[in-house]
């Protein structure tokens, strides 16, 4: 476990791709991370709740969350209906014993979706029990730094009233977001972190913790100092890994990188 008990460091399904679900059980269960984000994507294995729950279960890997698929890529992941989306997503949570489901605000073309969004989130989470962590996105931009706002009613979650956020730290480096200071933003409504880094590009570059300019070791320390008591997922990108042993130290590194820098300080 990590500097707390309370808190988890668990893996996303993301940071395996293009390998398979089940390859990213197996990788958070040999090296020791404490559960798994399940990323429901292109991989027919994420979207089959039964088989989410066969994983576990096989590998002794509890699910901590549900990463529902709103992606652009994962459009037509269980229909095309966003709401329907986000219900399956609850659940395969209720099923697998997930707490928390992570998704995205709307795209700027979902109107009538973002219309109801802050809402019908809140309603979500009332009729259901699981929470609904909205992750902060990011201007859209090519190399200029004025970005294009893709995302109702907007892609920075603190400024709304949803009950439960996610902090990702990729997306803040696009956004050029302070870390420390959009977690403060969101104060006690931050449920959820996705532990990764980048260096302020227009890209997604999901890097590893620590190769990156936005300080997650200052974040993680500052997280623990306030007594954050949520999950902290490694999602991390490794594509471009030549070989499974590139791939296993990326991991690795990321795992070792969260519990050497969340530490409850001593009372």
């Amino acid at each position: 476990m990590s500097g707390s008990d309370d808190v988890a460091v668990a893996l996303s399904t993301a940071s395996t791709y293009p390998e398979s679900t089940a390859h990213a059980f197996a990788w958070a269960a040999r090296l020791g991370y404490d559960g798994v984000e399940v990323m429901v994507g292109i991989d027919t294995l994420s979207q089959q709740i039964s088989a989410v729950a066969e994983l576990s279960a096989h590998h002794e890997m509890p699910v901590l969350a549900v990463h529902s698929p709103c992606l652009l890529f994962t459009q037509r992941v269980w229909g095309t209906d966003p709401w329907g989306k986000l219900e399956k997503s609850a659940e395969m949570a209720h099923e697998v014993g997930a707490e928390v489901v992570v998704v995205h605000p709307p795209f700027r073309w979902q109107k009538e979706y973002a219309a109801g969004f802050v809402d019908g989130i809140a309603a979500l989470e009332e009729s259901t029990g699981i929470a609904f962590a909205v992750e902060n996105m990011y201007p859209w931009r090519a190399t200029s730094r004025r970005g294009m706002e893709m995302y109702l009613p907007g892609w920075d979650p603190s400024e709304e009233t949803y009950a439960n956020l996610t902090l990702d730290l990729s997306h803040a480096a696009i956004a050029r977001e302070d870390v420390i200071d959009l977690a403060d933003r969101m104060g006690e409504r931050l449920r959820h972190v996705h532990l990764t880094d980048g260096t302020g590009s227009a890209k997604d570059e999901h890097l590893v913790p620590g190769r990156g300019q936005m300080g997650a070791d200052a974040f993680l320390r500052h997280l623990a100092d306030r007594g954050f008591a949520g999950h902290i997922v490694v999602e991390i990108n490794t594509r471009r890994c030549q070989s499974a042993e590139e791939r296993e130290r990326d991991l690795t590194e990321s795992l070792e990188f969260a519990r050497a820098h969340f530490r409850v300080p001593a009372r």
